[in-house]
């Protein structure tokens, strides 16, 4: 038996022929509908991920060494401790750094822990707090000791 001849007795011919590409509604209700009526021509258009932009926020150093300052002048803008407080600088809650005294900026670096200070140096005829003086005095007698 050939193949013809199966395709004849079993009608394939008329099969293929007679199926409708694009049935009816009333079609489609009835039964497994496999076909396609229509595409998108465009996709749809989704969300964007960009397009949102916030204000700059200008940390940084504002005042370098060397540089005078009087009370209130901020010396460090940052988020966390980058740079310590030293003497005569206080801090904000937002760890901004900001001159107690008037006087000239100073920068040091601790040379084993690497952490970074700013100090103000107080100008001529301020008179220093206590708690510098025994510092300034402790800096004194060990300068002194080592020559």
């Amino acid at each position: 038996m050939s193949f013809s001849s199966v395709c004849r007795r079993v009608g394939l011919k008329e099969l293929v022929s007679n199926v409708n590409v694009y049935p009816s509604a009333s079609e489609a209700t009835g039964g497994l509908n496999l076909l396609f009526r229509r595409w998108a021509t465009k996709k749809t258009a989704g969300s964007t991920k960009n397009g949102r932009d916030s204000n700059p926020k200008y940390l940084g150093v504002k005042k370098f060494g060397g540089e005078k300052v009087i009370p209130g002048n901020i010396i460090v803008r940052q988020r966390g401790t980058r740079f310590h407080p030293g003497d005569y600088v206080g801090m904000g809650k937002d760890h901004t750094l900001y001159a107690l005294k008037e006087g000239h900026v100073r920068f040091e670096r601790h040379k084993l822990s690497g952490r970074k200070w700013v100090h103000v140096d107080p100008q001529e005829g301020h008179i220093l707090h206590p708690i510098y003086q025994n510092a300034a005095a402790s800096d004194a007698a060990s300068q002194a000791y080592a020559s």
